[in-house]
């Protein structure tokens, strides 16, 4: 079976549920541009752990996991069926990484999956799993976690990072309503496209140290690690296309990229 690609996604506010945008319509243009997948392994920003748990229902409950938006979007279901097997293959593979995974049979879907999930896959018949982020163990330790679920890629499993190229939420706070994107997001989502389109993985990896402006565009990582997850799960120097690129709020980039596998086809 070919591989999958990969995809990482700037999943934006939670009221891109009612109102997609530009944001909403590459997702579902992403979607139709990929062979349909069994199930979806998400990491999503909005599940932070001290070691990497997955979904283990078989069914995920929708999340509303934010406060103070209109009414409406506190109504919108998205309890995706779960997919346990593919739970239980995805902790094999992070265990024999050298990884400590746990199964969790009651946590669901957070915004950061089912925002996007439900433009991609508006009939709520894609199994998923989340996998939670570690978010003081670095970029690194997340490009290896991606690196180990890669077999999956080759399985009909679409493994997807949910994020933010950029996200510093006081900046889209105090800088919502500006006229023009704020300067150092143009620049750090540039930087990065650059750096991704080259396979420049030591420079993304230590992007704290090197990228303009780092700490502002993400002063803590967690929206940033799914990037690494889906990164790695691609395999070696895959062909990367930036799928999308806008800048929500002046402050948040909603860039979202594929990572297409060029190592050939993974057993299934």
């Amino acid at each position: 079976m070919a591989r999958l690609p990969t995809l990482f996604l700037s999943h934006g506010s939670p009221m891109h549920a009612l109102e997609p945008g530009q944001a909403g319509a590459a997702w579902q243009s992403l979607a139709a541009s990929i062979p349909r997948p069994r199930a979806v392994l998400v990491a999503s920003a909005h599940w932070e752990a001290s070691a990497p748990r997955l979904t283990g229902a078989a069914r995920l409950e929708t999340i509303h996991d934010f406060g103070g938006f209109p009414e409406p979007l506190y109504q919108i279901r998205y309890d995706a069926p779960g997919a346990p097997d593919l739970a239980r293959a995805a902790s094999d593979l992070l265990r024999e990484a050298g990884f400590a995974p746990a199964l969790d049979p009651r946590r669901g879907i957070d915004h950061g999956a089912w925002v996007p999930l439900k433009w991609m896959y508006p009939e709520v018949d894609v199994p998923v799993v989340q996998v939670s982020v570690q978010t003081a163990l670095g970029t690194a330790h997340h490009m290896k976690l991606g690196e180990a679920l890669a077999p999956l890629t080759g399985q009909g499993v679409l493994v997807l990072g949910s994020g933010h190229a950029t996200h510093n939420l006081h900046d889209w706070f105090r800088y919502h309503a500006a006229d023009k994107p704020l300067e150092y997001v143009q620049q750090f989502s540039e930087w990065l496209a650059q750096r991704l389109a080259s396979d420049d993985r030591d420079e993304v990896l230590h992007y704290r140290e090197r990228a303009p402006h780092a700490t502002r565009a993400h002063p803590s990582e967690e929206h940033f690690l799914p990037l690494f997850v889906a990164w790695g799960a691609a395999g070696p120097r895959p062909r990367v296309v930036r799928a999308h690129a806008s800048i929500d709020g002046a402050a948040l980039a909603m860039d979202a990229y594929l990572f297409e596998p060029t190592s050939g086809v993974t057993a299934s």
